[in-house]
C-alpha cells in the first residue's frame, strides 16, 4: 500500500479566540500526558474528494475547541493562540477491503498524520483517499487535552458541524481544581526517561475480537452479573498474568494493572460528557504472583478497583499528592510486567456522519509504543455496539505465549475482517 501526500495546510478557528480565553489551565492528569499521542481512524466505504467541506465544518468546530488549535505554552497552560490544526490529504494506491479484510498496525500507521510530531501541534487530521473510492479519516492528538472522551466528542461535533448541525455546548470544564498541577512532574517525567528506555523493542500490538455470542458465554461461566468489560479484561489480564509467568526470570510479588476511569458521570455534580481535558484519573488492581488465575477472582479485584472512584475517593486522593505517588511508585516498581487497561467501550466512534455515512469501521492507534508501559489491552465496541475488539500490545515473547492460551483461543477470534 503506497500512501502520498497530495496537499498539506492549516486550518484555523473561523473566529479568533477572544483575549481572556487565551490560557488554558492543565491539570495534573494534563500533565502525566503531556508527551502521549494518539489517533482515532475512521473508515468508510464510499465518498468523494469533500476536502473544502471538510475544511470549512473543521474551522467552525475549532471555535467551540479554540484551546485544540492551539500550542502547549509549558507545563502549566496551552496557549489559545489560534495557530491551527494541520490538514494533510493523501492518496491511497488499492483498495479500503484490503484494510479491512485483516487489519495491522503497521499498515494502519501509514494512514496518520506523521508529520504532527514535526510541526507541534496539538491536533492534526489526514484524509486518505483510495482508489476504489472509500475515504479513511485520521485525526490524531496530543494527549495533552484530550483523552479520549474528548477526542470522539471532537471528531462527532466536528461531524455535526458537517453535516448542518450547530447543538455543541459546555466544552470547556477548568480541571486543574480536582487535579492540581505539580511540580513533580519534571522529576517524574526524568525518571520515566530512564526507565522507557530499558524496555524492549521487541513490542507487537496485535487484534483480538469477542463476538456477542462469546462474550455471553464468558460471562455465564464466570457469573457474578459481570459486565463485557470486567468479562474481557479478566481474561486477556489473565492470559497476560499466564504468559509473563512462563517468560520471566523474575517477577515481583504482585501483577500490577493501572485502568483510567472516565470521571465525568462521577463528580458530583457530573461534568458535562462531551468536555475537553483528561477528566480522568486512573485506579489499580493488584494480583498476588503466586495466586492461580482465577477469572471470578479477577472480576472482583477489577470491580473494586474501579468502583472505589467517586467524588470523595478523587477529592481525597489527590489533595495531598499521595495517591500520584503511590500510582507511580507501583507503575515503576517493574514496568515490564504492568499492564495498562483501556476501555473506549460506549464512545460515540461509530456516530461520525459527515454528511455521507456513518463509519464503516474505527479505530484507536497509539503510536509511540512501548515508550510507555510495554503490556497494553485496549478495548472498543465492534460495529454491532454488543461485541468487543481488543489491541493487546505485548513484548514478542510474551504475545507467542498469549495467542496460544487455550481461553484465549476458545473465546476471542484473531483479526477476523471488518
Amino acid at each position: 500500500m503506497e500512501v502520498r501526500i497530495i496537499s498539506r495546510e492549516i486550518i484555523k478557528p473561523s473566529s479568533s479566540t477572544p483575549s481572556h480565553l487565551r490560557t488554558y489551565k492543565l491539570s495534573l492528569m494534563d500533565q502525566l500526558s503531556i508527551h502521549a499521542d494518539f489517533s482515532i481512524i475512521l473508515f468508510y466505504s464510499t465518498g468523494a474528494k469533500v476536502s473544502d467541506h471538510l475544511k470549512r465544518s473543521l474551522s467552525e468546530t475549532l471555535t467551540h475547541y479554540y484551546p485544540f488549535a492551539g500550542r502547549v505554552k509549558d507545563y502549566f497552560s496551552v496557549d489559545c493562540n489560534d495557530s491551527g490544526v494541520t490538514f494533510l490529504e493523501a492518496g491511497v494506491e488499492g483498495n479500503i477491503s484490503d484494510i479491512l479484510k485483516q487489519p495491522e498496525i503497521d499498515m494502519l500507521k501509514q494512514l496518520l498524520p506523521h508529520e504532527q510530531s514535526s510541526t507541534q501541534v496539538i491536533v492534526a487530521v489526514q484524509v486518505n483517499y483510495f482508489d476504489c473510492g472509500g475515504v479513511a479519516i485520521s485525526v490524531c492528538f496530543r494527549h495533552v487535552i484530550a483523552d479520549a472522551a474528548a477526542a470522539t466528542n471532537f471528531i462527532k461535533s466536528w461531524a455535526t458541524i458537517a453535516s448542518g448541525g450547530k447543538d455543541i455546548k459546555d466544552l470547556i470544564f477548568d480541571c486543574s481544581s480536582i487535579f492540581p498541577p505539580t511540580d513533580l512532574f519534571g522529576s517524574y517525567t526524568s525518571n520515566a526517561e530512564k526507565t522507557m528506555l530499558k524496555l524492549s523493542t521487541d513490542y507487537i500490538q496485535k487484534r483480538f475480537v469477542f463476538d456477542k455470542s462469546k462474550i455471553v458465554a464468558l460471562q455465564e461461566k464466570i457469573g457474578s452479573r459481570t459486565t463485557r468489560f470486567e468479562a474481557v479484561s479478566a481474561l486477556v489480564w489473565g492470559a497476560i498474568i499466564a504468559a509473563k509467568r512462563e517468560t520471566r526470570e523474575y517477577i515481583p510479588s504482585e501483577f500490577v494493572a493501572t485502568i483510567p476511569i472516565n470521571l465525568r458521570k462521577r463528580m458530583n455534580p457530573p461534568i458535562p460528557e462531551q468536555c475537553i481535558g483528561n477528566i480522568s484519573t486512573s485506579t489499580i488492581a493488584e494480583w498476588p504472583t503466586e495466586e492461580t488465575i482465577n477469572y471470578s477472582d479477577l472480576v472482583e479485584k477489577l470491580r473494586k478497583s474501579t468502583t472505589v472512584m467517586n467524588e470523595n475517593h478523587v477529592r481525597n486522593a489527590y489533595a495531598d499528592g499521595k495517591w500520584f505517588l503511590k500510582l507511580i511508585n507501583l507503575i515503576g516498581r517493574d514496568i515490564q510486567t504492568s499492564c495498562f487497561i483501556s476501555s473506549l467501550c460506549r464512545l460515540p466512534f461509530y456516530e461520525a456522519d459527515f454528511g455521507w455515512e456513518k463509519p464503516t469501521w474505527t479505530t484507536l492507534v497509539r503510536q509511540h509504543q512501548p515508550e510507555d508501559i510495554p503490556n497494553t489491552l485496549i478495548l472498543l465496541d465492534t460495529r454491532d455496539g454488543e461485541g468487543i475488539e481488543t489491541w493487546v500490545g505485548l513484548p514478542g515473547v510474551d504475545m507467542a505465549k498469549f495467542k496460544q492460551n487455550p481461553d484465549i483461543l476458545a473465546y476471542a477470534s484473531f483479526n477476523p475482517s471488518i
